[in-house]
């Protein structure tokens, strides 16, 4: 296909093309003549994957270009690749290193991780960046005065973990590699909003069931 219509079939303007061909996210086009190329369904499916990473996960060029050399890593699996992705989405502001609330926080994140089995997230801790994102949490609610003790924070893992099978049920139905990483990335960040909608209506019906 000629630019134009991976234009209009991937929904992304030329000059917005032409941006990622010469910061090259996009591989060029196989070279018709002097002044124009043609593309086909992988540049498509990768014009789908970059646009999710900068426009949806609102991820710098840079980052992009080093996830999506993750992407096309033949050495890595699929854990690693999906992990590259969702780990450089951009999160809130991080407790300093020096906050004593954040020592406790992450003693409770720590032993929340062993409570729940979570392997993973114990080994990874601070490189994480969810981790890091739980603990500044925590560490707010203990400046605070909130309680954030394991017995209180367990049944919200719990809920994560059933949140997490679904997840990746849902990723897996797309195209291993770039499709994969793209739904994941895309679902990461536009599920978020409908989970803390629904969190919120599910509080409302406990709400009237118990006080209405």
């Amino acid at each position: 296909m000629r630019l134009a219509e991976l234009s209009e079939r991937s929904g992304v303007p030329i000059p917005t093309i032409k941006y990622y061909l010469r910061e090259r996210l996009l591989p060029p086009g196989r070279r018709i003549n002097a002044r124009q190329s043609e593309y086909d369904e992988g540049h498509l499916r990768r014009l789908r994957l970059v646009r999710a990473l900068i426009q949806v996960g609102r991820m710098p060029v840079a980052t992009a270009r080093e996830v999506l050399a993750a992407v096309a890593d033949g050495d890595l699996g699929p854990h690693s690749r999906l992990g590259a992705a969702v780990w450089a989405i951009p999160d809130g502001p991080e407790s300093g290193e020096d906050d004593p609330a954040a020592e406790t926080a992450r003693r409770a994140a720590d032993d929340l991780l062993e409570q729940l089995g979570w392997t993973f997230g114990r080994e990874a801790g601070a490189r994480s960046p969810a981790y890091r994102m739980m603990v500044s949490g925590i560490a707010t609610m203990v400046r605070l005065g909130y309680p954030c003790d394991v017995g209180q924070l367990l049944p919200y893992g719990r809920s994560a973990a059933e949140l997490a099978v679904t997840d990746l049920d849902l990723v897996e139905r797309y195209e291993p590699g770039e499709g994969q990483v793209e739904a994941a990335v895309a679902l990461t960040v536009l599920y978020e909003p409908v989970l803390l909608g629904l969190r919120r209506l599910a509080q409302a019906e406990e709400s009237n069931r118990r006080f209405g």
